[in-house]
């Protein structure tokens, strides 16, 4: 399926058509003027409060900001798991406001991968089920290739077989993180991914996802609380109160955890 459907060029951070020949950066993804309202009147809580954000093809951005902050319902609303009350928001070259029901769950299917930190794996396939599910879902068999250098990287050649209750927290993310890359999809988006595993093996997948940006070409946004987690990406989008008030290039944990400290942290 084709997805059609030309950029604003008057944005700032958006290109006219991502991948053109006058845009300053691709963009795998991105919101403009974004707005997110629960509730009414009294009850009203303003999630995002005019969300402008391009986040660039190739790279592994994470977004941070205090509980509350709308980073949650931002990753959601770029993904198509949730809808704006105004602005829009887009993957690729096609805004999802102007897609059927139809064609969004075929964006999500094809252009869209998830890492969850409660991993959502199959309790009875095998970790190589698990892998091309969503593949199998859609009719294809993917590109093999691409598919065995996915679980090379990510380390899983001597896992294939086993089953999700045979596998550690850290092999079941890993797994988790192979299904997200196997589609090859515009952008992965990666929400708590290191939430429930300890330091090391939270670690190791930090080093996987990196990996993929780097060496796979992938494009990964990520949803976290952790500065350590945080400095493994190139960039860094800071949310507070539905706004986004800074950024950072590079980030250390240290300088990371200061500018967190700025927001009651």
């Amino acid at each position: 399926m084709s997805f059609d459907a030309p950029l604003p060029s008057s944005v700032p951070g958006v290109p006219a058509q991502p991948g053109s020949a006058t845009a300053t950066m691709t963009a795998a993804a991105g919101s403009v003027d974004a707005v997110k309202i629960y509730g009414k009147d009294d009850s009203e809580v303003r999630a995002l409060d005019g969300v402008t954000v391009a986040f660039e093809a190739g790279r592994f951005t994470a977004i941070m900001g205090p509980s509350g902050s709308g980073k949650s319902t931002l990753m959601h609303c770029l993904a198509g798991l949730d809808s704006l009350t105004s602005g829009g928001v887009y993957v690729g070259n096609t805004y999802l406001a102007t897609l059927n029901d139809k064609q969004l769950t075929e964006l999500r299917r094809t252009e869209v991968g998830f890492i969850f930190q409660a991993y959502n794996l199959v309790p009875t396939l095998t970790a190589i089920e698990n892998i091309t599910l969503p593949l199998l879902l859609g009719g294809s068999k993917g590109d093999q290739q691409w598919i065995d250098r996915v679980i090379d990287t990510v380390g899983l050649r001597d896992r294939l077989k086993h089953r999700p209750s045979e596998l550690s927290g850290g092999q079941q993310q890993r797994v988790a993180v192979a299904r997200a890359l196997a589609s090859r999809p515009t952008i992965i988006f990666a929400d708590e991914p290191t939430g429930n595993l300890d330091s090391r093996t939270g670690a190791e997948i930090l080093e996987f996802m990196r990996l993929a940006v780097r060496e796979l070409g992938q494009t990964i946004v990520m949803v976290t609380h952790d500065p350590v987690a945080a400095s493994y990406a190139d960039r860094v989008v800071f949310l507070a109160d539905g706004k986004i008030v800074d950024e950072m290039h590079q980030p250390t944990a240290e300088r990371v955890l200061d500018r967190m400290k700025n927001f009651g942290e």
